[in-house]
């Protein structure tokens, strides 16, 4: 059997979600396609997909050695590539998926400038506030803030981003500024729809303590790292928070939160253009929970074809002055 072939229809398959359109993107017969996927499970002795009338789905195998189909046909087009031009310059398709506004903000102005060096390199940049399937997606490098959930990816921290309370200075003036974050539970506030909706979650030293100085803003470094160790005397505490507003994304909550409707909590590059305005401030820096982790997240380190080694190694560099 034609090996390279069996691995190239492998992977249409799964990108294109059909057998069906998988042949077409091939150029082939709908059983060509069939005989050429059966052909190499039968070699390899394994399903590597479910196939029902509906929908296909990889295995757990078909997953693995899907990660590992697509590094070597990438490798094996990059030198096609560089052999065909006469130089190794990176080229060819880049799948990059990152939170919508931090994509916004930072990612999408790093990425202009990556293709400004490489124009031979095509960009597919997918913004999506949810945790998406990088090999299941077809996505070569994922930029995720918060705890990692997939243990299988490779991963590099490049930043760190805080969370804070924001509220604009007409409310603040109105209402006065907070000492303490308990006094969020009799005040208006606008909330995200996820798991903290209802709570939001702070740190203070155990009474009896010396008080924490005040940083400036953007000073991280009275905290322990992501994953790090809490010290002994700090402990953590929840407050129940209730407001107008509840939405699932960031934009009209800030939107709100700057027209005085109520204290928002939010991640600071998404507050950070309208810190800068004048028209939010960062109140109770001082009981802030430790900083998410930024990080770069691609399916593997073997096999990385050129155009994405270069492009973890440029936004290594660009995120992290970002932050």
């Amino acid at each position: 059997m034609d090996k390279l072939r069996a691995l190239r229809t492998l992977i249409a398959i799964v990108d294109r979600g059909s057998l069906t359109s998988a042949a077409d993107a091939l150029g082939s017969s709908l059983p060509a396609t069939v005989r050429s996927l059966a052909g190499l499970e039968s070699e390899l002795g394994v399903r590597l997909l479910n196939r029902t009338t509906r929908r296909l789905s990889l295995t757990e195998d078909g997953r693995q050695y899907l990660e590992r189909a697509r590094g070597i046909v990438a490798e094996l087009d990059d030198a096609d590539r560089a052999v065909g031009a006469g130089r190794s310059e990176p080229a060819g398709p880049l799948r990059v998926t990152a939170p919508v506004l931090y994509g916004q903000y930072h990612v999408a102005p790093a990425v202009t400038r990556f293709l400004q060096r490489y124009p031979r390199v095509q960009v597919r940049l997918l913004l999506l506030d949810r945790v998406v399937n990088l090999i299941e997606e077809g996505l070569d490098v994922g930029i995720r803030i918060g705890p990692l959930q997939d243990s299988s990816l490779v991963a590099h921290r490049v930043a760190a981003i805080r969370r804070v309370v924001v509220a604009s200075p007409e409310l603040l003036r109105r209402l006065g500024t907070p000492r303490h974050p308990r006094e969020l539970a009799a005040l208006p506030c606008l909330r995200f729809h996820n798991a903290e909706a209802g709570t939001w979650t702070f740190v203070e030293k155990v009474q009896g303590r010396p008080k924490p100085t005040r940083r400036p803003p953007g000073a991280d470094a009275a905290r322990p790292e992501p994953g790090g160790r809490r010290p002994d005397n700090v402990r953590e505490f929840k407050v129940a928070v209730q407001g107008p507003l509840q939405c699932n994304l960031a934009g009209p909550v800030l939107q709100a939160c700057a027209e005085s409707m109520g204290f928002a909590r939010v991640l600071s590059y998404q507050a950070a253009p309208l810190v800068a305005e004048g028209r939010l401030r960062i109140v109770l820096e001082d009981y802030e929970v430790e900083a998410w982790p930024v990080h770069l997240s691609y399916p593997s380190a073997r096999l990385l074809p050129s155009r994405v080694r270069v492009f973890i190694d440029a936004m290594k560099q660009q995120l992290s002055q970002a932050s």
